[in-house]
């Protein structure tokens, strides 16, 4: 069985029963990670945690170094991924402190994110018609169903590039879309995990309604920190009840997403970048 990750907010490794092995620095073609890989045992399993913005939440979406992320993540063995983050909702029935297990995503970023590991003289387009996991999603969700918080299978995450929280007419905009809930970070860690043919699945937990509901206040910093805080052990309980049932081998496609999806015709790819890709490549590209 490979490692499970999971990228996440500082703490998440202070769940009961979890044994922490120790951090590692790890180092990328791209780059350093947001921070340090704190690296853990759970029930046999072996986990590696990343603060997403790193410790003290010193990143911005937009500067996240999102090939290295999952670059590194790869490169310590991990082969499904668990993304823990805060969400805004745009449906009334899915409330503040609910807990959305997104299946879609629409991505309204900038040019300025690199959401691919191609490029510079390797091409390659593999299917994200079904972004995460199936497999690892109905997995999360019937870990998020033991605890109390309303629980919805199934959403389109729309992700935004912020750091702003939206305008109002944007927020309607998005609605008026069929949008179910809004964050800055997951469609491009959702993008390299599928190039990098890890499994990827969202566990997106719901802060606000954003800035379209009437009745409610806009969004703020406070508000959101304020619901996530009390969503942390919800969190830590969805981990260690996910872990504990995850199977030994996966039986998804995403084991293979790059079959077939290099177009570049290997003579064509220098030795340079195979040898900066052969993690990602490798077993396709020699």
């Amino acid at each position: 069985m490979g490692i499970i990750g999971v990228i996440g907010g500082s703490g998440l490794y202070e769940i009961d029963g979890v044994k922490v092995l120790g951090q590692k620095k790890v180092e990328t073609p791209f780059g350093m990670p947001s921070g340090d890989f704190t690296i853990a045992e759970f029930q046999g399993k072996q986990l590696v945690f990343l603060p997403r913005h790193d410790k003290g939440h010193t990143i911005l979406p937009s500067e996240l170094n999102y090939r290295a992320n999952i670059y590194g993540m790869k490169k310590m063995g991990v082969d499904r991924i668990i993304s823990l983050s805060a969400c805004g909702s745009f449906k009334e029935h899915m409330k503040p402190r609910d807990i959305v297990i997104v299946d879609q995503f629409v991505d309204r970023t900038n040019a300025g994110r690199i959401h691919t590991f191609f490029g510079e003289g390797i091409v390659a387009h593999v299917s994200l018609a079904e972004p995460v996991c199936g497999e690892l999603a109905r997995i999360m969700y019937g870990a998020a169903k033991k605890t109390s918080a309303g629980v919805h299978m199934g959403g389109t995450y729309i992700n935004i590039e912020g750091p702003t929280f939206s305008t109002k007419a944007e927020s309607l905009l998005y609605k008026s879309w069929g949008m179910d809930v809004i964050g800055m970070t997951n469609m491009p860690e959702a993008q390299l995990a599928r190039e990098a043919e890890i499994c990827y699945t969202s566990v997106a937990f719901v802060t606000d309604y954003d800035a379209w509901h009437e009745s409610e206040e806009p969004v703020t910093a406070e508000m959101i920190v304020e619901n996530l805080t009390k969503n942390v052990e919800n969190a830590k309980q969805i981990l260690k009840d996910a872990v504990a049932v995850m199977p030994e081998k996966r039986q998804c496609g995403c084991q293979s997403a790059l079959k077939g999806a290099i177009f570049t015709n290997p003579k064509y790819i220098t030795d340079t970048t195979k040898r900066r890709l052969d993690l990602i490549i490798g077993k396709y590209i020699k």
